[in-house]
Formats: C-alpha cells, structure tokens, sequence
C-alpha cells in the first residue's frame, strides 16, 4: 500500500528522533510490504531561516497534499525567545498548522512499561496494578477559543475570558472517546467541573446521551480538581479520560509523568474528516540537541499512531509497540529513562526498534 507522508521535523532534537522514527517506518514498510512517501518540509525555526517565515506556503502545501502529517517539534532557547527566529515561533508554526487543518481532536496515550518503573514517581504497590490511559481531549472550543478582553486603566483593569462549547463539538469528541474505549477496557471518565460551570452542566449532559449509544461502556463523571488527586492514587481505574480542551491541557500533562519521561509519549490531533496530526509530547530539547542523546520512543509511537488512525494498519501500529517492548525489554534506555549511568544513542534506541520489527 503506497501512502503521502508530510515530514515535518523542525527544531532542536526534532531532526534526529525524526530519523529514527523514519528508520522504523521504513522497517515496517519492507516487512508489511508498503511504500512510504516522505515529503519533507520546513517548519519553526528551520522555515524562519530559509523563507523568513515560521510556516511558509510551500510547507503548507505540502501537508494539503499529503495523507497524514508527521511532526517533530518547534521552538528555541528561552533565552532567545525575543530574537525574530524564535518569537513566536509555537504560535506561527505548530499553532497555526492545527488551526489550518482544524484539528478538534487529540488523543494522548500514556503507558507505564514495566521495565521503566524505576522512573516513575508513584510506588510500586500502585504500579504493580499497571497504567495505561489515553486522554481524549476536545482542540477547538473552551476558554482558549472564547472572546478575550483586558479593559480599564492600570490599577483598576479587568481582564475576561470567555468559555464556550456547543453540543456538537462536546457531542464528536464523546463518541471519540467511547468508540476508543470500546477496544480498551470499555471504560470512559468524563471531565468537567458541572456543580459550578455552565458549560460543564452541557458537557455532562451530552456525554450522558453519547454513552447510551455505548451500552457495553462503564461511564463515570469526575469532576476536574478530584480528577487531578484520583488519577494520582488510583491511575489502574482509569482507562479513557474524556476532557474539555483546559482540563484536557491540565490532566495530560500530569499524567504524562507516570511514563517516566516526556520522550516516551505520543500523540494525535485529528479533525472532523479524520486527518491527522502525530507528534511526541515533548519539546524541541534545544539543551540536548545535536548530542544524540534524545529519546526517540515517543517520536516513533507517534508514528505508530498514524498507522493505526490515518492509514488503518493496526497490525503494523502493534508491530512497533511491541518492538518498543521488547527493546526496554532487553534493557536498551536513552539517558532520560536509564537507571543508571548507561545508556544508548538515540541512533541505538532506533535501530534496535527497527531490527525487532524485522525479526
């Protein structure tokens, strides 16, 4: 099966877990038999230095033409942030591409492998019952998108933020969420904060309704600030976390702490007619770039997503996941994940996944 990849790299470590990430497609590829099209673009910083733009036409195009969008990551040193290559560069690049293709969607996987338990902050007796949770978080709506307003004069200014939802956005991640559940544990956990907003008594009320389309699915209400300590004590319950866009913000990043690491985790952005968006969770790690030292886990799972989401190749997603097993399996860890002081180049990490797909 032939398929169009934009390749969007961008900055700091991003061009080398992206290498690694297009040696296992390449692996799966020549082991299922595809043909992997890359198209490769400029985005953040690197775009900034070739056409003086974050998010130049000829990239956005590129992705237009494509099936699915592959992405590294954006952004420069915190000290640098006022230079014109890094100002703004999130929100003229990353930004702006979701906001293109009106990505409403995302799914955010977090997965504590049992070799990694000596990386996570919570005690082995919780660990020992397992986590694996995926964050279904609504893109499009909220506070983020509601009107915006900073009036008066200083010392007496007021500043507003409106938050809005409509039951069809609150209704199209609900079935997202269920439908994910389904395959999972058939458990979804919903999120809101309905004993105070009205927006939450909406959210609550749809996704009632959604669930009755679900009957195989358990369906508990949460509301947000118990959410943030439960997850902590008791991660085993929880299987597909549903969540408004600033809750959804909020929560995954607090879970994405039970991984280990920033560099284990993916994630997918999709929109209405299911085109996507995959790219790990964390930063562009200027500190560490150009060191070969970089996690590349989270790049190639992210991969792995668009197999399974855009292309509907689930056997060749498993493939990677398991060959991501049985590498932490076989003890490989990149600095951010080894217990101790060995470890592998991002370029090792890559090639062992690579070669357990192919054998």
């Amino acid at each position: 099966m032939k398929k169009r990849i934009a390749v969007l790299a961008g900055d700091g470590i991003g061009p080398e877990i992206m290498d690694e990430a297009i040696k296992v497609l390449n692996a799966v590829a020549g082991r299922f038999g595809h043909d992997f099209e890359y198209d490769f673009g400029l985005i953040g910083g690197a775009a900034f230095e070739e056409f003086g733009e974050h998010f130049p036409a000829v990239t956005l195009d590129k992705c237009r033409r494509a099936q699915a969008i592959l992405f590294g990551s954006v952004g420069g040193p915190v000290g640098e942030m006022s230079s014109a290559k890094w100002k703004d560069c999130e929100t003229k690049s990353i930004l702006a591409l979701r906001k293109a293709f009106d990505f409403s969607i995302n799914l955010r996987p977090v997965k504590l492998y049992e070799d990694l338990w000596h990386t996570s902050v919570l005690r082995d007796e919780v660990l020992a019952k397992g986590i694996d949770i995926l964050c279904v978080r609504e893109l499009s709506e909220d506070v983020y998108f509601g009107a915006k307003s900073i009036e008066g004069e200083d010392g007496a200014r007021r500043a507003t933020d409106v938050m809005e939802y409509n039951e069809h956005t609150i209704e199209r991640v609900a079935k997202v969420a269920f439908a994910a559940a389904t395959s999972r544990d058939s458990k979804v956990t919903s999120i809101d904060k309905a004993n105070v907003l009205a927006c939450s008594k909406l959210w609550r009320e749809v996704v009632d309704r959604v669930a009755k389309d679900y009957p195989n699915c358990e369906l508990e209400h949460l509301l947000v600030d118990n959410a943030a300590m439960q997850v902590l004590k008791r991660p085993a319950d929880f299987d597909v976390i549903l969540c408004p866009n600033m809750f959804g913000d909020i929560l995954s990043d607090e879970i994405s702490v039970f991984a280990g690491s920033l560099g284990m985790l993916p994630s997918a952005s999709l929109n209405a007619e299911g085109f996507g968006l995959y790219e790990p969770s964390g930063g562009s790690a200027p500190d560490i770039a150009g060191q070969g030292i970089a996690n590349p886990i989270g790049q190639i799972l992210s991969a792995a997503m668009m197999l399974l989401h855009s292309f509907e190749m689930k056997a060749e997603h498993d493939a990677i996941v398991d060959a991501v097993a049985r590498t932490l399996k076989e003890g490989y860890c990149t600095r951010d994940i080894a217990k101790d002081h060995t470890f592998v180049a991002t370029s090792v990490m890559g090639d062992a996944i690579a070669n357990f797909i192919n054998n």
